[in-house]
């Protein structure tokens, strides 16, 4: 007799992953907006991801994970750098003068990037019907950040962020191949650990600012280092290796800057209209289109 099935696909259990890496990530945008009122952007990288390496070691310790490989260094190195280290550097330099509606977009456009990607490196084939979906996806954001961008003239954060997103398609396409050799926890703790090495450059800007830092803005930082960190990085890497196909989850990524918008409107008093809501249902609607009649037979 054979093995009691799960009662959740493994399609289905990466789909629940992917949403709780996207619903961490966007609550980052806002968090990074309310954490730059008082630290420098890399102070709270440094802070957060030092944080986070603790967590993971400690874990690693218990768990008995493997070292890495030499071999696999090279992508190691380069999924620390990019996907850590780079994208939190767009990320936060970025986000200083763009609300969180309009940076999550522009961060949202990695899945056009992945797609990109996936076909060149992974070889991976995509059907006309989940560009066609990207598509409808692309045209909600677009109408997330219109909704978000009155007044808004052309700064240098644009350019960073854009910085921001090409690094994190290069996460999803290095991650999706380390993940066929180790472990999620193996692959999160390896990058997050060279990642964090390159931001030590930084250790002189908490050194300056976190003696007497308001506990409010701590806390805040441990939220960071524990749910868009640790937690993400980690059911982001499981959700990557239980997919069919790389783009049937990072389709998901669409909806970061709905979710985002949302969680700054309630957080901190940013603007969310009923353009942004109507974005949102057309995000939806791609991601279903490129998940429901985009999926291999």
């Amino acid at each position: 007799m054979g093995g009691r099935k799960p009662l959740l696909s493994a399609q289905a259990r990466s789909y629940m992953a992917a949403m709780v890496t996207i619903v961490s990530w966007a609550s980052a945008f806002p968090a990074t907006r309310y954490l730059l009122q008082y630290y420098s952007p890399g102070a709270i990288m440094l802070l957060r991801f030092l944080l986070a390496v603790l967590i993971l070691v400690v874990i690693g310790f218990i768990k008995k994970i493997r070292l890495p490989k030499l071999k696999d260094m090279p992508l190691i190195v380069a999924l620390g750098i990019s996907g850590v280290f780079l994208f939190n550097f767009f990320l936060n330099t970025g986000t200083i003068n763009v609300v969180s509606g309009v940076s999550s977009f522009i961060v949202g456009t990695s899945p056009v990037f992945i797609l990109i990607l996936a076909r060149i490196f992974l070889k991976e084939k995509v059907k006309p019907i989940c560009w066609v979906g990207v598509s409808i996806s692309f045209c909600g954001l677009m109408g997330v950040t219109l909704s978000q961008t009155i007044g808004f003239s052309f700064n240098t954060g644009i350019l960073l962020l854009v910085g921001a997103a090409l690094s994190g398609s290069i996460l999803s396409i290095t991650q999706r191949q380390l993940v066929k050799i180790y472990t999620t926890l193996e692959v999160t703790t390896y990058a997050i650990i060279v990642g964090t090495a390159c931001m030590l450059v930084y250790l002189p800007d908490i050194l300056r600012e976190f003696p007497g830092s308001p506990w409010q803005f701590n806390l805040a930082i441990v939220y960071m280092s524990i749910f868009p960190a640790v937690l993400a990085y980690l059911t982001w890497g499981y959700a990557l290796s239980k997919a069919e196909k790389t783009t049937h989850v990072t389709v998901f990524l669409y909806l970061i800057p709905f979710l985002a918008s949302l969680i700054g409107f309630v957080w901190l008093n940013e603007t969310f209209s009923l353009v942004s809501l109507l974005g949102g249902v057309l995000i939806v609607s791609g991601m279903v289109l490129t998940n429901v009649f985009g999926r291999s037979r």
